[in-house]
């Protein structure tokens, strides 16, 4: 196991990242999507709405990862039914990290394996920020997370001299931003663009979208 933990992390090329700041958590991630080598898309958002209540960002397998947020929401929908409540975001952590240990322990030529950030607001209009890692631990997050992307030795080295306990939403925002741009920077597996959104008693938000354009500048400084 973990050998494999340790080839799923140099195989998921994405930074996706969490923070929990004073006014909620923010959750923001890349757009690359490659295949080996190979980038097969410059477009993909992987910070995701499950519910009204709910977000998620995945490090993995792409088809691995659409699936299993499906999963997600009808286990969610079934639950809420069955109990006639809103599930916590505890419980719908504990509910991802047991999918995802199933998965990997199903007989399988390939197995699945995917990393989450899980974070949402509660009945009660608190806000938390979960981990599932690979091998389905779900791990209640008080700071800041990126899960086992390879992006993220990059974005912790930086949240490591300059994350506090006390931001705000919005330093929050600017934080995760530097972050995803310094490791879209410097990690070969992300780029393109990235995704943020705030998670907020008052709802969920996305609060920026933005693609990083290439421009060709010769040495005079010209652009081409």
């Amino acid at each position: 196991m973990d050998q494999e933990l340790k080839n799923n992390i140099l195989k998921s090329s994405t930074t996706i990242l969490g923070v929990v700041c004073k006014d909620g958590v923010v959750m923001g991630a890349d757009r690359q999507a490659t295949a080996g080598n190979l980038v097969v898309s410059k477009n993909v958002q992987k910070v995701v709405p499950i519910n009204e209540y709910l977000v998620v960002s995945a490090t993995g397998s792409v088809s691995d990862i659409e699936m299993q947020k499906k999963v997600i929401s009808a286990e969610l929908r079934l639950k809420e039914l069955k109990g006639k409540r809103r599930p916590t975001i505890r419980e719908a952590a504990n509910l991802i990290g047991m999918m995802t240990y199933r998965n990997i322990r199903q007989p399988s030529m390939i197995p699945a394996m995917v990393g989450m950030l899980v974070a949402g607001t509660n009945n009660d209009g608190t806000t938390e920020l979960y981990s599932v890692e690979p091998a389905g631990t779900a791990i209640k997050i008080e700071d800041y997370d990126a899960n086992f992307g390879s992006g993220m030795p990059f974005v912790l080295g930086l949240l490591e001299r300059q994350y506090s306990y006390n931001l705000t939403i919005q330093e929050a925002i600017h934080l995760v931003t530097e972050a995803l741009k310094s490791s879209t920077q410097r990690d070969t597996g992300s780029g393109y663009g990235i995704d943020i959104f705030t998670i907020q008693k008052e709802g969920i938000k996305q609060e920026i979208a933005q693609e990083i354009a290439a421009n060709f500048v010769d040495k005079k400084g010209q652009r081409r």
